[in-house]
């Protein structure tokens, strides 16, 4: 197993007193571009993710000091001091601006900006939290923000929070680092092959690949399979590392047929990447991948169809005409969670390829390094949710696992049964998009009020993209003027999910949704409070019919904005 990109777990750290701990530790940073031309990279703290921190990464267990965390008067009194070192890894970066920004109470970006300019060489930069004059409309910590002079600087941060008299905090321990290729870390990489399945598809895309034909590999997933935590996010991420290594094994001289398809979008489950398949992957037919790794163990709880959605996208991807193999992939959050009991039922059932980070991992966390420990939380994680570099290797070499079995196996002569009963569910596998763009013919729309377009959109970085793409261009809005008149569907459908857009700014309000003329539900675009898509079951009955959906925004909401992205249907 290589390991030529894997984050460094042996960088020293700055000598901690007892009455301080690390937030961040040996953290690898990068100057992303932002829709404003700055180059930063953003570290959210809101809700427990500051807390959290403070637990996995600085080893803090009192839970008084852990509530204090999520306030931001908790803060006030519990800390001190905030000391920042920060290490270049390119002589020419010589200054960073760190900001800690407070979320303020009536709007989100109203609290407090605490910001010093911070030598990149390594050296402690102290903030003194008593000498920045705080508004009393400050809330929560709300994210760490590290803005750099160019595009792609890197960098390597320590953040450790000083605490006031009569705090005390547990010493930080350093880890010795993870042996990539040892017998122990092979053994747990073993444990992710949780089943090879029907081999048919996968043997055929590697035999191909070998034959110098061009073969095209797609993940699609949440924030894991876009490649948050990696850094350089594009090139350090499970997809593009995983993918790199099939060009390398199998492309043949030079690997130029090797082709990389990625699709994951933060924040977001199969409800929503059921619709936007046809879109982020096949691109609207032009792409046939001959691999689809699915990705969505930690993000299908917000799925409201409980599975069935997963399935359908499952379903989505093997009745393709080219016949693609279809490999399930469970990632894991720090807190030992996922879905894998709901989801892997679905790869058992189609007899799919299936790899299982969770298994290889979880275990030996909770070992000590003489009894079998290969990689600490603390290495693995970036944060709760998302891997490090380390992490982002570990899932690589799982999935190249699972390549070489099968490449060593003989292919099943039969293709997987597909001609059988949907295990949860399969009444999503045929829905589309339907957007300004992709207008069904037999679909009445009445924009209203919901006349402008918003440019303001999530991004996600695609494929091996540095830079992030808007994701639902072609979407309706409702501006901030008093005109509230109603947007208006016609359609014959059986099924109909709403894509509708999140949203941290106060500009944005909550609408209403009528179907066929009855009050059903509410979207409050604050319910996750930032620029993310969201979606929203409408209706899934038996049969087709025609449906009227009415969206007009809340009474006292009508000077707000309200963003549809869009709408996936199955007629």
């Amino acid at each position: 197993m290589r390991n030529d990109y894997a984050q460094s777990d042996t960088a020293q750290p700055v000598a901690a007193q007892s009455r301080g701990m690390y937030i961040l530790y040996d953290t690898m940073i990068e100057g992303r571009p932002c829709p404003d031309g700055s180059f930063s990279h953003v570290i959210f703290l809101e809700g427990r993710q500051l807390s959290d921190k403070a637990k996995y990464i600085g080893g803090v267990e009192d839970e008084t000091v852990l509530e204090l965390l999520r306030s931001s008067s908790g803060l006030h009194q519990l800390v001190h001091s905030i000391g920042v070192s920060i290490q270049a890894l390119d002589e020419q970066d010589t200054v960073v601006r760190f900001t800690l920004q407070h979320w303020g109470k009536t709007d989100r970006y109203s609290g407090t900006q605490m910001t010093a300019d911070c030598p990149a060489d390594g050296s402690q930069t102290r903030l003194i939290l008593g000498e920045y004059e705080c508004s009393p409309d400050d809330d929560a910590p709300g994210l760490f923000r590290f803005a750099f002079e160019r595009e792609g600087a890197l960098a390597r941060v320590h953040l450790v929070l000083y605490l006031n008299e009569g705090y005390r905090a547990a010493p930080l321990e350093p880890e010795p680092p993870v042996e990539f290729g040892s017998p122990a870390y092979q053994a747990m990489i073993a444990r992710s092959l949780l089943h090879t399945g029907n081999t048919k598809r996968l043997k055929a895309a590697i035999d191909k690949a070998r034959r110098g034909e061009e073969v095209t590999l797609a993940y699609i997933g949440g924030s894991l399979t876009q490649g948050a935590g990696a850094v350089p996010l594009h090139s350090q991420c499970y997809a593009y590392r995983s993918c790199e290594r099939f060009r390398q094994l199998y492309g043949g001289a030079g690997g130029d047929s090797i082709r990389l398809v990625k699709a994951g979008v933060g924040g977001t489950s199969s409800e929503l990447g059921v619709v936007r398949y046809e879109w982020d992957v096949l691109r609207e037919g032009a792409v046939q991948p001959d691999i689809v790794v699915i990705e969505f163990a930690v993000n299908d709880a917000d799925d409201e169809t409980r599975g069935a959605c997963f399935e359908s996208l499952v379903l989505k991807a093997l009745h393709a005409a080219n016949r693609p193999a279809v490999i399930l992939l469970f990632s894991v959050f720090i807190q030992d969670w996922n879905l894998q009991d709901r989801l892997a039922p679905v790869g058992w059932h189609y007899d799919l390829p299936m790899v299982s980070v969770k298994d290889a991992v979880v275990e030996q966390f909770y070992l000590t390094r003489e009894k079998g420990q290969v990689v600490s939380k603390r290495q693995y994680f970036s944060d709760i949710y998302h891997p490090t570099n380390t992490g982002h290797a570990i899932m690589t070499d799982c999935l190249e696992l699972l390549f070489d079995t099968v490449d060593r196996t003989v292919a099943h002569e039969q293709d997987v049964e597909l001609d059988k009963p949907p295990l949860i569910g399969g009444e999503f596998s045929e829905v589309r998009l339907l957007d300004r763009r992709h207008a069904y013919p037999l679909a009445t729309i009445e924009e209203g009020s919901f006349h402008e377009t918003d440019l303001d959109l999530q991004l996600a970085e695609l494929d091996d993209h540095a830079h992030g793409t808007p994701l639902f261009p072609y979407n309706w809005m409702h501006g901030d003027d008093a005109n509230n008149s109603s947007f208006k569907l016609t359609l014959s459908c059986r099924s109909l999910i709403m894509l509708y857009k999140d949203s941290g700014s106060s500009a944005f309000g909550t609408a209403q949704i009528t179907v066929d003329g009855e009050l059903f539900k509410t979207a409050d675009p604050h319910a996750i409070n930032w620029t993310h898509c969201n979606a929203m079951l409408l209706l899934n009955e038996p049969t087709a019919r025609e449906h009227t959906v009415e969206i007009c925004m809340q009474p006292g909401h009508e000077n707000r904005r309200f963003t549809i992205l869009g709408f996936g249907y199955v007629g």
